[in-house]
Formats: C-alpha cells, sequence, structure tokens
C-alpha cells in the first residue's frame, strides 16, 4: 500500500488528486497539506473535496506528515520549501507545479542527486505523447515550417506561457538544433515585420474555465500540420501523477520526468 501526502490539497488540482486516490487500488491517503493561512486547516481532506471523510485532517505541518510520497500541485515558491521535507525525510516527490525559475529547476537537479523526484510541466499521458509526436515532426518538416504554439487555460492561472507550451517548445527546439531562449517569440503587436523562419511563436489565451488545450502547428506553403491536445477535466492529470507517485518509489535517486514514467524514452 503506497500512502500518499498531497501539498495544496485545496487547490484544483488537490481536489482531483484526492477523488481519484480515494478510488485508486493500492493506494491511499496519508496527509493533506495547505498553507499556513488556508482556512481549510483541520477540516478533514474527503468532506472538503466533496468525497466524504477521509479521516486525514487537512494541515499545514509538510514537515510532521506521514506519507511515502508526496504530490506537490502548489506554486514554484512553495515547491522549495516542500522539497526540503522531502530531503529530511528522503522521500520521493512528484511535482507537477510550473513556472519554475532557473534557480528553483537548479535546486531540483542537486536534490535529484539524493532522491527520487518526477518533474513534469504536464502529467496527462496523451500530451507526454505530443511530446513525442512533436520532436518526430520537428525532425520530418520542422526546418521547412513556421512554428507556433496556442494555448489556453483557465482564467485564474497565474504564469504564462504554460509548462507545457514551454516543453513543446523545448522538444522541438532541440530537434531543430536550437537554443528556445534564442528564437522564442511571446506573442506579437504592432508593426512586426516579416516572420523569421527560425523562431517559435507563442501565443496566449487565459479565459472562463478552460482546463488545457495545446496546438502545435507546422505551416508551409500549401499545407499545415497541427499536433493538439484538449484536456477536458483534471482527473487526466491526476491519473498521471498518482502513475508517477507508484513508479517513483522504485527507482534510485534522479531527476525525472513523465517520459520516463511511461517508457518513452
Amino acid at each position: 500500500m503506497v500512502t500518499v501526502g498531497i501539498c495544496g490539497a485545496g487547490g484544483r488540482m488537490g481536489r482531483a488528486l484526492l477523488e481519484l486516490l480515494s478510488v485508486t487500488e493500492g493506494m491511499k491517503l496519508g496527509a493533506a497539506i495547505e498553507r499556513a493561512d488556508s482556512p481549510l486547516l483541520g477540516q478533514d481532506a474527503g468532506v472538503m473535496a466533496g468525497i466524504g471523510p477521509q479521516g486525514v485532517n487537512i494541515t499545514a505541518a509538510a514537515a510532521a506528515a506521514e506519507y511515502d510520497v508526496l504530490i506537490d500541485f502548489t506554486c514554484a515558491d512553495a515547491v522549495v520549501g516542500n522539497l526540503q521535507h522531502c530531503l529530511a525525510q528522503r522521500k520521493p516527490v512528484v511535482i507537477g507545479a510550473t513556472g519554475l525559475s532557473a534557480t528553483q529547476q537548479a535546486q531540483l537537479r542537486e536534490a535529484g542527486r539524493e532522491l527520487g523526484i518526477v518533474l513534469a510541466p504536464n502529467m496527462s499521458m496523451g500530451v507526454n505523447l505530443c511530446f513525442q509526436l512533436a520532436r518526430l515532426a520537428a525532425e520530418s518538416i520542422g526546418a521547412d515550417s513556421d512554428i507556433e504554439i496556442i494555448e489556453a487555460h483557465h482564467n485564474r492561472k497565474v504564469d504564462a506561457p504554460s509548462g507545457t507550451a514551454v516543453r513543446l517548445g523545448e522538444v522541438v527546439a532541440a530537434a531543430l538544433g536550437r537554443e528556445l531562449a534564442d528564437c522564442a517569440v511571446y506573442g506579437r503587436q504592432g508593426h512586426t515585420g516579416a516572420r523569421q523562419r527560425q523562431t517559435i511563436g507563442f501565443e496566449t489565451i487565459r479565459a472562463g474555465d478552460i482546463v488545457g488545450e495545446h496546438t502545435l502547428m507546422f505551416a508551409s506553403a500549401g499545407e499545415r500540420v497541427e499536433i493538439r491536445h484538449v484536456a477536458t477535466s483534471r482527473k487526466t492529470f491526476a491519473a498521471g501523477a498518482l502513475r508517477a507517485a507508484r513508479w517513483i518509489q522504485q527507482q534510485p535517486p534522479g531527476l525525472y520526468d513523465m517520459q520516463d514514467v511511461l517508457g518513452l524514452r
């Protein structure tokens, strides 16, 4: 039986994880963690999520929580603090937060020397298949195409472009022998001049309750190839996170992603 701790239990992803975890064989909830000023502290996590009592109250004390593996869908700044608790207890962690700075990413790489970490901007199995398709398309037709990435999310998402969109850009850029930092164009306005072939464009939409949509476009004279993924429920991300949590327990220390979890390397 794998005992799971959930950081950000009261958020959209936290609630989806709680719901799916309650019906997942071989896994159980051990800790539900929220920020210190959350009005949810002390509530039964299952009652809060609308799935009935789970016997685990929401706490801010990640250090004292009991779990075999931690799943963290909090913000980038909170991830590093939560990671310290995992290091102290030598417990693996699955991280779905996006918008990590270069310094924070370096801290995760360093922590990966001592414990197992799965870091993924998107834990959907479909999206991770799209990463592979993106690489194949880029190698085949990318050099002769205008490449654009369009993403849409709900109006409360705080980072842009999404971590998934950035990862798509990184995959494509690497396949073409480019550095994304050198060729990315984030939005366009005014008199921009003709498009430069070597660039990778990003467009961001924030509206309503959109769960997540990503389109990668390769456009050339006379034809266009699009790789598109639409998420209609956060349960797809929760399922991937639970799969990663089960998988990382069996791995040596290291920094992994969902490509490793799904055997797509």
